[in-house]
């Protein structure tokens, strides 16, 4: 099959311009839909959820009706690369790929609306996958419920394969996640007397080496968890004893237990802090996204198929305890999301990320064929 890569090449760079948080995708919402209209609208219907956009192309003589899911929103973070199409929106960027994403969905789309095949599709651009979280609400909405797919599949570029390839498993990919945001106060005073006040960044500096132990004491060592504090906050000046402090973190596990497990000990570390420093503490998780498991059956079909094309090099990968809340609609819909092979030294949510575009042909190439194999 000869795919035309180049229109979609294009989109993406014109994508990448306009990166925008979660639910404030309108100008990436109405990108898209300007594109929509282009096409012969007597092939397609389309929904608006918020900013997200559903696309149903309408089969020949359908039995079931198959999915894509894109996400569409940036990452709050500085480019660094080199590209003349930089984002124009200081402070964002396309980091995790949700560019390439979008133009492989739309060159998919295009591909079936002029080539109609027996079952129904549907084409899923999903918002606020980075955060708040855009799956579980899209997923509720009556919009999706109306064009739900019997099966659903997604992909996510990666920087460590090379271009050709995709990479994917049966059964647990990604992990479970959860946000973590811990607010300690206490009382501030002068450096000079610090036993009139409740220093909190060293209460904050005691409770993130305790946090550290839960995964090596509490947590089964042949299951797998990850806690990191990624960022403290505390204080205003270096002679001013800091009445209020902050940590930001993660955690990531491969079961909802150890989860559960996890934020229990944190909850009761929480509580001896408070008592020990004589402080008062407030915990929030933030986003909380569900495992990313793939059909066994589907799976092992599609990686089969793949095998005996030659329009991708397979490889079955290890879990990875990356987050992704397409877990959501799996969690609900049988189908797989597989790893997209993009050959670039930096990783995801990095500034100088430069996914290579030519796998943008190959992902076009696969799902297309896939999927009219799929409906046949």
């Amino acid at each position: 099959m000869s795919i035309n890569a180049k229109p979609f090449i294009e989109i993406r760079r014109e994508l990448h311009k306009i990166p925008e948080p979660g639910f404030a995708e309108f100008k990436t919402q109405r990108f898209l839909l300007d594109y929509l209209a282009t096409l012969p609208q007597e092939r397609i219907e389309i929904k608006t959820w918020r900013t997200g956009i559903l696309v149903k192309i309408k089969g020949s003589n359908p039995s079931k009706c198959l999915g894509y899911r894109a996400d569409m929103d940036g990452l709050p973070i500085s480019e660094e690369t080199s590209y003349e199409f930089r984002s124009i929106h200081p402070g964002f960027m396309h980091a995790c790929g949700h560019d390439m994403h979008m133009s492989i969905g739309l060159g998919v789309l295009t591909h079936f609306v002029h080539n109609q095949v027996k079952d129904d599709l549907v084409f899923i651009f999903q918002p606020a996958e980075e955060g708040p979280g855009g799956a579980q609400p899209m997923l509720a909405s009556e919009e999706f419920h109306e064009w739900r797919p019997d099966a659903i599949f997604a992909l996510h570029i990666a920087p460590e394969y090379p271009v050709g390839t995709v990479a994917l498993k049966p059964g647990i990919l990604f992990a479970n996640t959860s946000e973590l945001f811990i607010d300690l106060t206490g009382k501030g005073g002068h450096a000079a007397f610090p036993h009139t006040a409740n220093d909190m960044v060293i209460a904050a500096a005691h409770l993130a080496t305790q946090l550290q132990s839960i995964v090596s004491r509490n947590i089964d060592p042949l299951d797998s968890a990850v806690i990191t504090i990624g960022k403290i906050e505390g204080g205003t000046k270096q002679n001013i004893i800091a009445e209020k402090a902050r940590l930001e973190g993660t955690i990531r596990t491969l079961s909802m237990e150890s989860m559960q497990k996890i934020k229990s000990r944190i909850e009761a570390l929480v509580r001896g802090t408070e008592a020990g420093f004589e402080c008062s503490a407030a915990i929030d998780y933030g986003s909380n996204y569900c495992q990313v498991y793939n059909n066994e059956d589907l799976t092992r079909e599609f990686m089969d198929w793949v095998q005996k094309n030659d329009d991708a090099t397979l490889i079955e990968c290890k879990t990875a305890m990356t987050g992704e809340d397409f877990g959501y609609f799996l969690a609900e819909i049988p189908g797989f999301l597989f790893w997209l092979g993009v050959n670039t030294p930096y990783g995801l949510h990095h500034a100088k990320i430069e996914p290579n575009e030519e796998a943008i042909e190959v992902a076009i190439r696969v799902l297309t064929r896939y999927l009219t194999w799929k409906s046949s």
